[in-house]
């Protein structure tokens, strides 16, 4: 991804700016130097879904490493609870709590099909309603698979859009209500991309690459991490 330097235009957007102008301007440079799309590699909602309950607490890779070899032998609702628990363990035991999550995905695949005959729904409560999904799964879901403009706000997009003055909240949930608040409609269907993404290779937790970062110019953590 490319980090364009702001234009004589961007630059006069400063600190001082009005909080939603300079979230408005900031999303504006991340949809040119970003591209929206998931690192989790899947096919359909079906996948998709299973993917990111997996994902909770685990690297995207990690999970990509799971289901290469889960979805090359179990691809359906089926197909889940065919394998049963003790099928699902071997691919996933790399990682983080996978008792748990094989366990949440045998049992999601059977309330897919009791429920909704085995088709991912479309809606959050019933999505949120399927063993091992919260409302972060459930966001995801929506946005990706159904091209619904949610905003998906785990730890990670929460360190970021603090970072960045986007919000300042300390709750993740008051998060993402600030920034359904302030993200303009045109950004709000990509805007979870961007700021994932934007953590995950620039505006990294520990060691930012501010000076290469293209909102440097708005940020108002800029300075705080260019001295250390």
């Amino acid at each position: 991804m490319g980090s364009p330097s702001p234009s004589p235009d961007a630059r006069k957007v400063h600190y001082g700016s009005s909080p939603d102008a300079r979230v408005r301007r900031m999303f504006d440079i991340l949809s040119r130097s970003i591209t929206p799309q998931s690192d989790l590699e899947y096919d359909g909602p079906f996948q998709l879904l299973l993917a990111v309950v997996l994902s909770a607490q685990a690297t995207d890779s990690s999970v990509n490493r799971a289901t290469r070899t889960l979805f090359a032998q179990a691809n359906s609702p089926q197909e889940i609870i065919a394998l049963g628990v003790a099928g699902v363990i071997p691919h996933i035991r790399h990682i983080g709590l996978y008792n748990a999550k094989a366990k949440h995905l045998v049992a999601l695949c059977q309330a897919l099909l009791e429920r909704h005959h085995g088709q991912v729904p479309n809606t959050r409560a019933a999505l949120q309603a399927l063993p091992g999904v919260g409302r972060k799964t459930a966001s995801v879901v929506l946005n990706i698979a159904f091209g619904q403009p949610e905003i998906a706000v785990d730890t990670h997009v929460h360190r970021v859009a603090n970072r960045l003055g986007m919000s300042a909240t300390t709750k993740v949930d008051h998060t993402e209500q600030v920034l359904c608040t302030r993200t303009p409609q045109k950004h709000r269907l990509h805007a979870h991309h961007y700021l994932i993404l934007h953590g995950r290779y620039t505006c990294t937790a520990r060691k930012p690459a501010c000076s290469t970062c293209p909102l440097a110019h708005l940020c108002p953590s800029r300075q705080e991490y260019m001295a250390t």
